[in-house]
């Protein structure tokens, strides 16, 4: 039966475009809206009437089945209300399953959560290569051990080893360089004024202030560092 109303509207509505001779329809729809209209009207119409006779075979089954996809709706919709606050406990999560690793946030944001022996460890991109360092506010310089050097490809000769740094062994010197470019997330600086250390006196890279200085903010809050980038 709706199938022949719908169908009847449709007629009418041809009728009245014809009647019109393609004026607009008392001032206020233009016929090719009415036409729109009428032709989305029929589809649905019969999508409906469709549905309808099928329902009424298995109403139990179809029933769940619509209260499933309203329930998926649902969550979507609020899925998409709350998706700051979800997107924060998201990255909670990952930055307690992957310490190191940049958790990317909103504006450009990154992310790193402390790792169980308190210290930050951060995973870079150097020269395109990753690399980990700690975050260490005071050191003056992104510094390299020798090695973790080596496998970058750099390797200065004994002349370059001429700025002297503090390290936990005491004064050492290093070799000035510049790494072309460093990343950490969607945060790249390029040029970085660095230094590499001689064999055995860093443990560890150091990601220190001729990067951080670079970038417009950086905070420690509560467990986690915070990078802000350009």
């Amino acid at each position: 039966m709706s199938v022949y109303l719908g169908l009847g509207a449709l007629v009418v509505v041809v009728g009245v475009l014809v009647l019109t001779d393609g004026s607009s329809i008392g001032g206020m729809i233009e016929p090719d809206q009415l036409a729109s209209l009428a032709w989305m009207g029929t589809i649905l119409t019969l999508v409906v009437a469709g549905y309808w006779r099928h329902f009424r075979g298995a109403p139990g089954a179809n029933l769940r089945g619509l209260s499933a996809w309203v329930g998926i709706g649902l969550a979507c919709v609020v899925g998409y209300a709350y998706r700051d606050q979800i997107q924060d406990v998201r990255d909670r999560v990952m930055g307690n399953l992957r310490p190191g690793s940049a958790i990317v946030g909103s504006g450009g944001t990154v992310t790193i959560t402390r790792r169980a022996d308190g210290a930050f460890r951060v995973d870079a991109q150097v020269n395109g290569r990753t690399q980990s360092f700690a975050f260490d506010t005071g050191a003056s310089a992104v510094v390299l051990t020798a090695e973790n050097a080596v496998a970058l490809g750099i390797r200065p000769s004994e002349t370059e080893f001429s700025a002297r740094v503090s390290t936990a062994n005491g004064t050492a010197l290093a070799a000035p360089i510049y790494l072309d470019a460093l990343g950490i997330g969607p945060i790249t600086e390029r040029r970085v004024p660095a230094l590499v250390a001689r064999p055995g006196a860093l443990d560890g890279n150091l990601l220190g202030q001729s990067f951080l200085t670079r970038l417009p903010g950086y905070e420690v809050r509560g467990d986690r560092l915070i990078l802000r980038g350009r």
